[in-house]
């Protein structure tokens, strides 16, 4: 039996933010990042659409990028002290993957992190509040997800929580917020968004339930992508689409280890000043982790499917994998992200060195294999790997070298 699960309702399309007036209830805790939202007018929207509404509102700010344990901990004793029965996250992913923590926090206040963590085992929610999700970036998909990923600046590590009971009630996909991302924003979220379509279409979760979202996010993202980042705003709309469509998928069918492995390397060099940004890690590792999982035929298949839905040329399956190789690292190019780990960051620096140096990186390297083997994301990859496979991955991601194991 496979299960699919999304918000109980969608609002989609320009002016979709008024149904916060809708909503009902007594208070609203509405949880952001600030900054934008603020500076953009979006959170004096949310807020004003609710009071509409008949709704006492408090606002939870300034919500950091990868939101930490401490910052949960911290609104969810907010959210005891007003007891509001509607949480309203708004932002990027990390407002509203926060907002889902704090939520089962406030509903459960005796529950460790530890506990959250663990896959599939939450506690039944909704016994004080409801929650809304509304996006302003255009990749996590988190508004229609049952996953939330936590940082533990202690250990620099990521820790995905994944359970239904944590997907939004509601979920408003208003391209509006969307509008005001920037560039390099665009190119990071849009790269994730493909990851989480392919990574869904592969997954050996996958249902005939989870591939039609999957594989027309997939073409919408080809089609729109770059013109998104090159600032045309129908396209800009058309990937904020696209990107939920990819949550769809991708919060029932599940995820593979391109996504293990950025969860575990996104903050693991943070003392070296190096943050991988996710969006940026996921363009970089799903080249090198589709040619990985192509050696076994279920994935060498399903690849060479989405070539086809992709129009992409080739013969045989290794052939039109080839091509969606080559067309994922020539669209990485495109949005000005790059190949490998080695260089992330080489544009920023005097030396035209990466943050991350060769010699700090093979130091760290059996510590990353290990935690992204133990990531919930593995489960469902097509090709099981080793500890030895993983290691030689990631080399491959440092390095852009060839997979040839």
């Amino acid at each position: 039996m496979a299960r699919f699960t999304l918000p109980r309702d969608i609002y989609h399309g320009k002016g979709s933010l008024e149904r916060l007036k809708e909503l009902g209830g007594k208070r609203a805790m509405v949880c952001t990042s600030g900054h934008a939202m603020r500076n953009f007018g979006f959170l004096d929207r949310v807020t004003s659409f609710l009071e509409e509404g008949g709704m006492e509102v408090r606002v939870f700010d300034g919500i950091e990028p990868d939101p930490s344990v401490n910052t949960v901990m911290r609104g969810a004793e907010e959210m005891l002290r007003f007891e509001p029965d509607w949480i309203v996250a708004v932002g990027g992913g990390s407002p509203i993957d926060a907002a889902k923590a704090m939520w089962v926090k406030y509903e459960y206040p005796d529950i460790t992190f530890e506990d959250m963590c663990k896959v599939f085992g939450m506690p039944k929610l909704r016994k004080k509040a409801r929650f809304c999700a509304i996006p302003s970036t255009s990749g996590t998909a988190t508004e229609v997800t049952a996953f939330a990923v936590i940082t533990d600046p202690s250990k620099g590590i990521k820790y995905p929580l994944a359970d239904y009971e944590i997907t939004p009630d509601i979920a408003i996909v208003d391209p509006d917020l969307a509008e005001t991302m920037p560039q390099k924003l665009v190119a990071h979220t849009g790269m994730d968004a493909l990851a989480h379509s392919i990574e869904a279409y592969v997954s050996t979760a996958h249902t005939p339930f989870t591939d039609p979202p999957a594989v027309f996010a997939i073409r919408m993202i080809q089609r729109d992508l770059v013109g998104s980042y090159d600032g045309d705003m129908k396209k800009r709309a058309d990937m904020h689409s696209a990107q939920c469509l990819a949550g769809m998928a991708f919060t029932n069918a599940l995820l593979g280890i391109v996504h293990s492995m950025a969860h575990k390397t996104g903050t693991v060099f943070a003392d070296l000043g190096a943050h991988i940004i996710h969006g940026a890690a996921n363009a970089m590792y799903l080249p090198k982790v589709i040619a990985y999982n192509s050696k076994e035929p279920f994935a060498l298949a399903r690849y060479a499917e989405i070539a086809d839905f992709m129009n992409l040329p080739g013969n045989t399956p290794q052939a039109k994998v080839k091509q969606l190789i080559s067309w994922i690292r020539e669209t990485t190019v495109r949005l000005n992200i790059p190949l490998c780990i080695r260089e992330y960051g080489a544009d920023a620096l005097p030396a035209k060195q990466g943050f991350v140096p060769e010699k700090v990186f093979l130091e760290r390297l059996p510590a990353i294999a290990e935690n992204a083997l133990a990531d919930a994301c593995t489960g469902s990859n097509p090709r099981k790997p080793t500890k030895e496979d993983m290691e030689r991955l990631l080399r491959c991601c440092y390095y852009d070298t060839e997979v040839d194991f």
